[in-house]
């Protein structure tokens, strides 16, 4: 079985960006570990009408946000990557500064620390210059930040679409090799 992605979902707007990445990794059958912040649950509820129970079904494990010793908090604990999707401000903060406040920082940190992959799906608009030296920050210890945009050359059709590729770009960061979403073939 292949390593694990760690999938936190925060609560900036955008919550169907990790239903997304967790339908799309159970279809690579990788296995997901996730974590939802309790904003994100809230954003979920809001904007999906989806719950953790729903989410359940799509994660091999789900960690508490509150649980700091939770395995994902160690370096000693295999992973492929970690997918903050989408990651709200507030949480490109505390990666940014190395907070550990809660499990989706703290696994995050670890990733970083341990040089895996740590792809960041920052949900914000506009940015004042704090934001982008939170992101300058965060990508000068590793990360890689992935706003979720459209890539209109696919030509979508719906907005899960739209969703769907920004989620395949996101993956291809974590060397996860698929045929999901169209690709740019030159024209």
């Amino acid at each position: 079985m292949s390593l694990p992605v760690v999938v936190g979902i925060s609560g900036a707007s955008g919550a169907i960006y990790g239903v997304e990445t967790l339908h799309m990794l159970l279809e690579l059958k990788i296995p997901a570990h996730l974590i939802v912040s309790e904003l994100g649950l809230r954003t979920l509820k809001i904007e999906t009408g989806l719950t953790l129970d729903d989410l359940q079904p799509l994660s091999d494990v789900v960690f508490n946000n509150k649980d700091l010793g939770a395995a994902i908090s160690s370096g000693s604990y295999k992973i492929r990557g970690m997918i903050v999707a989408p990651c709200s401000i507030k949480t490109l903060s505390g990666i940014a500064n190395s907070s550990s406040s809660n499990l989706i920082i703290r696994a995050a940190d670890v990733t970083l620390k341990e040089r895996r992959p740590l792809v960041l799906m920052v949900r914000e608009t506009p940015l004042h210059k704090g934001h982008l030296q939170l992101m300058a920050n965060a990508a000068d210890i590793g990360a890689v930040i992935h706003p979720p945009l459209p890539a209109f050359y696919a030509q979508p059709q719906t907005i899960n679409d739209m969703v769907r590729h920004s989620v395949g770009r996101a993956l291809d960061h974590l060397s996860i090799n698929h045929d999901l979403i169209k690709r740019w073939d030159g024209g």
